[in-house]
């Protein structure tokens, strides 16, 4: 990185911002103006993307952008207004009511009545409307006396009604990269919005810091700069000088975003990991759901259930292990429970895998659903009963501690297989177990076709 990157003599600038301008938070004094300005999410408004083409043909009526926070869904809504010529009027997902969704529709349809304007009305938070709240929105939204912009953290397939979700656009914004966080900070230490009366001068080293453990948040990239400058008494040559020590100070502990989606993607990272034989990625999302305080009995859970579907007769002592350890877990809690998930992860992790018996009852499961359900061989009935023993129940069943541990006869009207033991780890006794028991099977039923 060019050190003049970050260490530019910003210095005082009259009229760059005014008084109300300057205290609002850096993050809202640098809201890009223009698209070139505005950073990351070329995959939206790269040259061609379809985003991109619907703002610069003015040809849309309903936007919902999705994605973490800080990733820039106000400012890209702000934006459009501008690049749009349309006023800009925002709601609260919290705060607002459905008489003020009507209120601002109908100053919208008055003021397109005067002068021909149009409205875009932002929704933050729009997962936080009810259907009720959402509903009121639909009519002019299709009769295009608004154009929609709702803003959400959240997957909008599950927050978002149907009907209007149909009627959007729909695109979801991403981190954003360590590059767009540096060129970001570049900007709020050169830039008169900035910090107008002051020269700062931005380490290499820092900038790197601060865009790494913001991960891809800008607002908190911004507010760490921010705290650190406002906060770094200025040298004797009038600079505010902000090292990597000073930025480590100013975020102090790293938060992780750990909203209703992030909880499950992070849950399946996790199980991915230990399926795909990967104590480090494991071991690292187990870190992960602990830092933002995940339940510890949730994810002890999650270890036995894993135990079972994808390590299974591999290794049976997977489920004891995980078993045990959601036992310690319950019993001695954190800290010292983050040992014990570990110990299970790990193990369950290094495991030789099998989904075979997951497999066999799914298939099973399958069967009884959709095929018509086998007669239960006479043999294998309850003969215990007066009726059943009238029936025949259990006549010419075989009792297999009488003939060495197996018997041949039938368990199934209509035998199918199953269980297929792929044979990894302890998998692979079991394998020739069935392997010579199946030969045993063929050899008795040649021995009887032979008589015949």
């Amino acid at each position: 990185m060019d050190e003049d990157l970050f260490a530019r003599n910003a210095g005082p600038v009259k009229g760059a911002v005014s008084a109300a301008e300057a205290d609002m938070p850096l993050a809202a004094r640098m809201r890009p103006r223009s698209l070139e300005e505005y950073a990351g999410q070329q995959h939206l408004l790269g040259p061609g993307m379809l985003l991109r083409r619907a703002i610069e043909a003015d040809r849309f009526s309903s936007v919902i952008l999705s994605g973490p926070p800080g990733t820039g869904k106000t400012s890209l809504s702000e934006l459009i207004a501008r690049q749009t010529s349309s006023a800009f009027v925002r709601l609260s997902g919290v705060t607002s009511s459905v008489s003020d969704i009507r209120r601002e529709i109908a100053v919208a349809l008055k003021r397109r009545e005067i002068n021909g304007r149009r409205t875009v009305l932002f929704v933050d938070e729009i997962h936080r409307f009810n259907k009720a709240q959402q509903d009121a929105l639909l009519p002019d939204v299709e009769n295009g006396n608004i154009r929609l912009i709702g803003a959400t953290t959240h997957n909008p397939q599950f927050y978002v009604v149907g009907a209007l979700l149909s009627r959007s656009l729909a695109f979801q914004l991403r981190s954003l990269s360590e590059e767009d966080i540096l060129k970001l900070l570049a900007r709020a230490v050169t830039d008169p919005r900035g910090f107008p009366d002051r020269k700062i001068m931005l380490e290499d080293a820092a900038g790197a810091f601060i865009a790494q453990v913001s991960e891809g948040d800008a607002r908190r990239a911004l507010n760490a700069l921010e705290i650190a400058v406002l906060t770094t008494a200025p040298d004797a040559e009038g600079i505010t000088r902000i090292t990597p020590e000073v930025a480590a100070e100013s975020i102090q502990k790293k938060m992780i975003h750990y909203d209703d989606d992030n909880h499950y993607d992070t849950a399946s990272a996790f199980i991915k990991s230990m399926r795909g034989s990967d104590p480090d990625a494991a071991v690292y999302y187990l870190a992960k759901m602990l830092h933002a305080g995940e339940d510890i009995r949730f994810i002890s859970r999650r270890i036995m259930i894993f135990a079972s579907e994808d390590v299974g007769n591999a290794d049976p002592r997977a489920l004891e292990v995980a078993v045990a350890a959601a036992q310690a877990v319950d019993l001695v809690g954190l800290p010292e429970a983050k040992l014990i998930l570990a110990q299970a992860v790990t193990y369950c992790a290094t495991a030789p895998k099998s989904n075979a018996s997951c497999t066999a009852i799914s298939e099973a499961a399958g069967d009884i659903e959709h095929n018509r359900v086998q007669p239960i061989p006479m043999a294998l009935r309850d003969a215990h009963s007066a009726g059943g023993k009238a029936a025949g129940h259990g006549q010419g069943y075989i009792y297999p501690h009488n003939t060495g541990g197996f018997a041949v006869q039938d368990y199934m009207a209509i035998p199918k297989k199953y269980y297929r033991p792929a044979g990894m780890g302890y998998e692979s006794k079991i394998k020739e177990r069935l392997e010579y028991w199946q030969g045993l099977r063929d050899a008795a039923e040649g021995g009887a076709a032979g008589h015949e």
